[in-house]
């Protein structure tokens, strides 16, 4: 039996019916659609979103690359006798498009020697025994919550 207690016709299982191309539509089914309203309320919110993430990205990378700095100025993390490698820490914004990121790191070359630490011989031919410093990792531990939360609240999770 067909929907409603009506037998269907040989065939109509497997007919379409012109306002509903589906394979296993009812021959009398129309075909309702809202999609083109949807589409223009999703743009209007990305609109009006994208702002207010593009702060919240800017504002974490910024807290972020603090945090680094914090853990970097003594142990548990690297010990920072002259303030350099603290110093090098910085983050770049940038949106392009519906595209918004940012960056934080250092230019230093030792940021991944302190992070991971390192064993054997480098390229001079000195062999270390570095144990790990990490500084980064847990600066993002530290953060993610909180930026996940606010990019939530930025689009209305």
């Amino acid at each position: 039996m067909g929907a409603g207690g009506v037998r269907p016709s040989p065939g109509d299982e497997l007919m379409a019916s012109p306002q509903n191309p589906h394979p296993n539509a009812h021959p009398r089914a129309g075909a309702y659609s809202n999609a083109p309203q949807i589409a223009a309320r999703l743009d209007a919110r990305a609109v009006g979103t994208l702002p207010a993430v593009a702060s919240v990205v800017q504002h974490y990378a910024m807290l972020l690359e603090t945090r680094i700095k914090a853990n970097a100025s003594g142990r548990p993390g690297p010990n920072a006798p002259t303030g350099d490698y603290r110093r090098s820490w910085t983050h770049e914004f940038r949106t392009n498009g519906l595209i918004v990121e940012a960056v934080v790191g250092t230019n230093k070359p030792q940021g991944r020697r302190l992070e991971y630490g390192f064993v054997g011989a480098d390229s001079l031919g000195r062999i270390y025994n570095q144990p790990p410093y990490p500084h980064v990792g847990p600066a993002v531990e530290q953060i993610r919550p909180a930026f996940l939360a606010a990019v939530g609240a930025a689009v209305g999770d």
